[in-house]
């Protein structure tokens, strides 16, 4: 069975995005809305995950205005939902193992942030056996400023790295398609 796996679409990301950072995908939100509301419909699972940061000062923090979900992501009734502190999605929940209670053995994966969380997490998917497809134009890229390199360069080195050994990329259309 597929699920969508919603990955770290917290306000924190759209804060970023209106203060005009270097990104990728600023639009995902819409796409990821739309999937899971197809997902949904029919009647395949949607999963959340969410970051938490334990220091006070993160934009991630459970008190901060950045923790909370995005209206893309939040969770409808019966809908998991696994906060984690690590970047893969695997390393600090139970996930690997609700995936498998629920017989999930394919991942739609969505959300922020493509060099970050969303590679860990599909790396770490691909390691356990999940078969995985990248929503390549429902994930967000960011800009590493310190390290001089623009959001499309990261964006397009992660993607490709990840389709050359971890997953299937596709665009939401041809997802909401299958």
């Amino acid at each position: 069975m597929k699920a969508l796996i919603v990955i770290d679409m917290q306000m924190e990301m759209q804060h970023r995005i209106e203060a005009g950072r270097d990104c990728v995908n600023a639009d995902a939100p819409l796409r990821i809305a739309a999937l899971a509301g197809a997902f949904r419909q029919r009647g395949l699972p949607v999963i959340h995950i969410r970051h938490r940061d334990e220091n006070p000062a993160s934009p991630l923090h459970a008190d901060a205005v950045g923790y909370p979900p995005m209206p893309c992501a939040d969770a409808v009734e019966g809908e998991a939902v696994f906060v984690k502190q690590t970047s893969s999605a695997f390393t600090s929940t139970d996930l690997a193992r609700h995936l498998h209670n629920e017989g999930i053995t394919h991942l739609v994966v969505t959300g922020a942030v493509a060099g970050f969380c969303v590679n860990s997490t599909v790396r770490n998917g691909a390691d356990l056996g999940f078969e995985t497809t990248v929503v390549r134009d429902a994930v967000i890229g960011f800009n590493l400023p310190a390290a001089g390199q623009t959001a499309q360069v990261i964006f397009d080195v992660t993607m490709a790295h990840l389709e050359a050994d971890f997953a299937r990329l596709a665009d939401a259309s041809a997802v909401m398609a299958e």
